[in-house]
């Protein structure tokens, strides 16, 4: 009897340990499809925009509104592009662009991040500076560049100046934003546990502000995106072909095609680094464990 018994739970458990490993391959086989639909998902938007902008972009075309030579349509353009991919020229160009772009960024944000905290912390500042900040953001980038020539000549230094001019200011009110709206009771549940000054500052309100202030890096890296192309169009250096050099010359030279295939590559990075800044984003989200439109799902 006890034999039997025995045998029987030792059935039990071979059946169970069964049913639980055809349960993990029924997950693991379920998992493929469910992925592919979940990427299906956010791919198709994105992908019927980008076909329907192609579809407008060659009815323009056809339609003759302008020569073919002052407007091609995409097929001209991506051919141009994908023969300008294979050549070293533009990957060339595509390094030098992006090596200022993150070193003007970096400095920016360094600087931005220091004179945020500055301001956002010390009442006298945020007086005598506070509205100049915004001022400086307003300000469009390209009305420096005469300054910064004449200062820096036509040379790296004058365009990594309105570089910082045009990004300083965003990242600075990113942070002032951020830490004006950390909520009053968490900063006294900070000072209750003996928190205060900068290790106030450093545990309790700069994390608490930090979704404000990834915003107005990723305003930052924009606004610093947007003076480099503008720069790099005013100023041309000897040895250094940059994307902004390579698009005035096409214009100069008339090449349609190229100018359009430099702007595409152009738009590319942008929305490449978006999606950088993206990320962390929702990195934040989910730690802090907010989904992104629930508010108004909520309504």
């Amino acid at each position: 009897m006890a034999l039997e018994v025995v045998d029987h739970r030792e059935s039990d458990r071979k059946a169970l340990r069964e049913s639980e490993i055809r349960g993990h391959d029924a997950l693991d086989l379920s998992s493929t499809p469910r992925l592919a639909h979940s990427v299906w998902r956010a791919a198709w938007p994105k992908l019927a925009a980008l076909a329907i902008s192609l579809g407008l972009w060659q009815l323009v075309a056809i339609s003759g509104w302008r020569p073919s030579y002052v407007l091609p349509g995409p097929v001209p353009v991506f051919a141009d592009l994908g023969s300008q991919l294979v050549t070293g020229e533009l990957w060339g160009a595509v390094a030098v662009t992006m090596t200022r772009g993150v070193v003007g960024f970096f400095i920016a944000a360094a600087l931005g991040l220091v004179l945020g905290v500055l301001v956002a912390r010390s009442r006298i500042l945020r007086a005598a500076i506070g509205s100049l900040i915004t001022g400086l953001q307003t300000m469009p980038s390209i009305a420096w560049f005469p300054l910064a020539i004449l200062l820096f000549q036509l040379s790296e230094q004058a365009i990594l100046f309105v570089i910082l001019i045009g990004a300083v200011p965003s990242i600075a009110n990113g942070v002032i934003s951020g830490v004006d709206y950390v909520p009053a009771l968490l900063v006294r549940a900070g000072r209750n546990v003996g928190a205060s000054g900068l290790s106030l500052y450093r545990h309790v309100v700069l994390p608490a502000a930090l979704p404000s202030i990834v915003t107005g890096l990723k305003q930052g890296w924009a606004f610093a995106w947007r003076s480099l192309l503008a720069g790099e169009l005013m100023v041309s250096i000897a040895n250094r072909p940059s994307l902004g050099q390579f698009l005035n010359q096409s214009r100069e030279l008339s090449d349609t095609s190229y100018m359009i295939a430099l702007m595409i590559v152009i738009l590319t990075i942008g929305i490449g680094v978006d999606a950088v800044f993206s990320t962390f984003e929702r990195g934040i989200r989910h730690r802090r464990g907010v989904v992104a439109g629930q508010t108004q799902k909520g309504i």
